[in-house]
């Protein structure tokens, strides 16, 4: 079994009008209203994203007529400081139901004064993903994905309103 060299990680670091609390459940219990469908397997026709609230949890994707498409289970959840997860869609868009070819995602919710919060997104072990990670991780940066999906999620958390998850953190 050959080892494969490591693939540098996507980091990302956006800072939100909101306590780590909400920043959290925003980017959880919210995630249906700021992940762009143009990054699922449903399109328009998603119902509904879900992150299981619990390590071991899954991640998943409701399209037509509810049909479940798991792309990651969760490895840590510990709010309102970390989420982790695996990312268990291959390079080929097909999911990955081997966790050990899976890359992971960790994501931090640091307090910045008393109402604002510095989420940092590292999505790391492209390898994992095989001969083809290291090409699928240029990919994912070159189409600027995580920076997307993360203007994505700021612009909800700006609209707090609209958010009925946020402010009910403790």
């Amino acid at each position: 079994m050959s080892v494969r060299a490591a693939v540098a990680p996507i980091r990302h670091e956006v800072t939100v009008e909101t306590t780590p609390g909400d920043a959290f459940a925003a980017f959880t219990d919210g995630i249906g209203t700021w992940w762009p469908p143009e990054f699922t397997w449903s399109g328009q026709l998603l119902e509904r994203l879900v992150i299981e609230p619990r390590s071991g949890g899954f991640c998943y994707e409701l399209g037509s007529g509810g049909m479940r498409l798991d792309w990651g289970r969760v490895a840590a959840w510990e709010p309102p400081q970390r989420l982790s997860f695996s990312w268990q869609v291959g390079p080929d868009r097909v999911p990955e139901v081997n966790p050990a070819r899976a890359s992971q995602v960790d994501v931090r919710f640091e307090a910045v004064g008393l109402d604002r919060t510095r989420v940092i997104l590292v999505h790391d072990g492209w390898e994992r993903h095989g001969d083809g990670g290291e090409a699928y991780r240029e990919q994912f940066d070159a189409a600027r994905a995580w920076p997307r999906m993360l203007e994505a999620y700021c612009a909800v958390v700006e609209r707090r309103g609209d958010a009925p998850w946020l402010g009910l953190s403790t």
